[in-house]
């Protein structure tokens, strides 16, 4: 078959003109749409995603995220609403019961004072929750907006927050709450809440000072200063919202530290006292009964075991979550 002239190519080059354009173009548009995370592509993934939409996607596929969160969920639910589970009342105690197993209406058994193990256990949720949640809250604010000020602004204020810091951070936990809570006569939980914030606050400080000065270096923050952005703009609207990751992460975590610390002050018999319930009570009654009622140290130390695993559990996704590095 002879071959075109030359003439005959460039016509038919020309042939294709606009329209030919045109059919490359659209098959092109078409590969891109079929391309997953292409330009064109509209779907889901193609949306540009934030820090916290990102984090939101992995804890929702995070088994640890999903077990945790249904634990602390029902912990929340029982502490709120805690006759849901229980009729009964965990300062009604029978002495001719004292000691006794499990029974009908009362799983748990009944511990060295006569009292329903089960129904003491789920209403000492609410206390631990209470006081892990008040001062966590206590400690995440005080310690971010002292932290942060002081990253932010650095010279004297950060040199004096830093020496003030390495001085808490000297003092024992326990050995405080023995000192400081020996002398309070409330029996409430406020008394131990403010001590965990008054001796928690430092670690958070720390962490959220490292973050903000990481954070105000960026170039983002540069720009903004540059186009006349307020010292207090700066703080709020572009270092402390990518800023306040790390602080989250080791709040949660921390949360389950401080209800195990305020068993083992109630425990010590410096956080709380009878009559009030909470699991480091019924724990320190029921020692001396390990051996003839081993049931009633078993149920509120699992329970607390339980919850100290959760919160930790949940603090560990969701830093996996927030930590680009990690992905």
């Amino acid at each position: 078959m002879p071959e075109p002239s030359s003439r005959d190519s460039r016509g038919a080059v020309a042939g294709t003109g606009m329209g030919g354009t045109m059919d490359l173009a659209a098959g092109e548009a078409a590969t891109l749409e079929r391309v997953p995370g292409g330009p064109a592509s509209t779907g889901p993934d193609s949306r540009p995603r934030s820090l916290w939409s990102d984090a939101w996607r992995d804890l929702r596929r995070n088994p640890v995220f999903l077990l945790s969160a249904l634990v602390i969920l029902f912990l929340v639910l029982i502490s709120v609403w805690p006759s849901a589970i229980t009729s009964g009342n965990p300062l009604d105690c029978d002495l001719a019961k004292a000691q006794d197993g499990s029974s009908p209406g009362h799983p748990f058994g009944f511990d060295g004072q006569g009292c329903d193990v089960y129904t003491r256990t789920v209403y000492g949720a609410r206390t631990s929750v209470t006081v892990g949640v008040c001062a966590t809250l206590g400690v995440a604010v005080l310690g971010s907006v002292l932290g942060g000020l002081a990253g932010f602004f650095g010279g004297a204020w950060d040199a004096v927050l830093s020496r003030i810091t390495d001085v808490f951070f000297a003092i024992p936990v326990v050995l405080g709450g023995l000192v400081l809570l020996s002398v309070v006569t409330s029996n409430t939980v406020w008394p131990v809440i403010g001590f965990m914030v008054l001796l928690g606050w430092p670690q958070i400080s720390r962490i959220a000072r490292g973050s903000v000065i990481t954070a105000r270096q960026n170039d983002y923050v540069q720009a903004a200063r540059a186009l006349g952005a307020s010292p207090a703009r700066l703080l709020l609207r572009h270092i402390a919202p990518n800023a306040v990751a790390p602080v989250i992460v080791v709040a949660t975590i921390a949360l389950g530290t401080y209800i195990s610390l305020e068993a083992t002050l109630s425990y010590l018999g410096v956080g709380l006292k009878p009559p009030s319930v909470s699991w480091g009570i019924d724990i320190s009654a029921a020692s001396p009964y390990i051996r003839n009622a081993p049931h009633a140290l078993l149920w509120p130390s699992g329970a607390l075991a339980i919850t100290v695993l959760a919160f930790i559990m949940l603090g560990d996704a969701v830093r996996d979550a927030l930590d680009p590095k990690l992905r």
